[in-house]
């Protein structure tokens, strides 16, 4: 069995050089208030460059007390397209900000001890709140960097959609309109948050309460419930998400009942299936790249103080009308 190759380390650098390994860690640590001379640092730079020599993480983690690693602790959603595209974009920028990002999901039947125990990254953060027993276990590692804040009201992101939904209906000339959630139990808080969102811009509008049903695409009686729908002079239909105003369309055309003719749909999040069939679905926009960069902006934030915009692109909500809703033409 071959052996492992030995890491190079400082004192190999040092002892090449002839220098004192107090010295070489100085220069490889890039130590503040040291005077050494600028052809001292260029040599033990480039004696490092050729014998291979890296930095050890956790080394320099204890030396300089940052570990540059955020740790996103994600809901235990599915990752659909807006949520994949926010991981991105905050990985991206938070690693053009010299540190990387490491996603967890916690799930609810899980024995695995949380990374945050294990990782000693510099900041904690969460698109939702942590429980008070996360809160706890976060604290107990030694982590008091922890996004969104548990001593402050602070509101990530705020759920501008559903109304601009209801805005869009409404301004077509809709009165009658239902609320399409999804049946998946990991977003049932998010679809409770937004089926609300849409309940209170109806209720501004002057609208009768919403009717409301959870669906899928495998939904079996999901062609009942359109039935009930327009049965009842139900005329659009505000969906939670893409996925779901695909699946109404779908299943209202196969009934044929025309869309948007005498239903119209709008979805929200602009997901690719959008634009994927038609008629091409109605919806809305968000900044997902602003808020992924916001994210990363707020990490950075905690941990050296640099300045972050006081809000997030949370209000950076578009509505994108396409060819499944029209006015009321019943």
């Amino acid at each position: 069995m071959n052996e492992p190759e030995k890491r190079t380390t400082a004192a190999d650098v040092a002892r090449s050089l002839g220098l004192s390994r107090a010295t070489v860690g100085f220069v490889l640590n890039n130590t503040p208030g040291q005077t050494i001379p600028p052809s001292t640092r260029e040599r033990v730079q480039a004696e490092a460059q050729r014998l291979g020599y890296r930095p050890h993480s956790a080394a320099r983690a204890l030396a300089s007390g940052r570990s540059h690693l955020i740790l996103l602790v994600l809901p235990d959603w599915p990752i659909d397209f807006n949520l994949r595209r926010n991981i991105e974009e905050a990985s991206l920028a938070l690693d053009e900000a010299g540190y990387s990002l490491i996603t967890y999901t916690p799930h609810p039947t899980g024995h695995a001890r949380p990374l945050w125990e294990t990782l000693q990254p510099d900041v904690v953060m969460s698109m939702t709140a942590f429980n008070r027993e996360q809160i706890a276990s976060i604290r107990a590692a030694g982590i008091s960097r922890i996004i969104p804040d548990p001593d402050f009201a602070d509101e990530e992101y705020s759920e501008a959609g559903p109304a601009l939904q209801i805005e869009h209906l409404v301004k077509l000339g809709h009165r009658r309109i239902a609320f399409a959630g999804s049946r998946d139990s990991r977003v049932s808080d998010l679809v409770a948050l937004r089926r609300s969102r849409a309940d209170d811009a109806a209720a501004a509008w002057g609208l009768a309460p919403l009717v409301t049903a959870d669906v899928d695409y495998l939904t079996e009686d999901l062609p009942e419930i359109i039935r009930g729908w327009v049965a009842s002079d139900v005329t659009a239909v505000a969906a939670y998400n893409d996925d779901v105003a695909a699946a109404v369309v779908g299943a209202a055309l196969r009934l044929g009942i025309r869309v948007p003719h005498d239903l119209s749909v709008i979805g929200h999040d602009d997901a690719p299936v959008s634009q994927m069939f038609e008629p091409q679905l109605s919806t809305v926009r968000v900044d997902i790249v602003g808020l992924g960069r916001y994210f990363a902006a707020r990490a950075v934030s905690a941990v050296d103080g640099s300045p972050v915009a006081p809000q997030g692109p949370a209000a950076a909500v578009e509505l994108v009308q396409r060819a499944s809703t029209a006015g009321v033409s019943r």
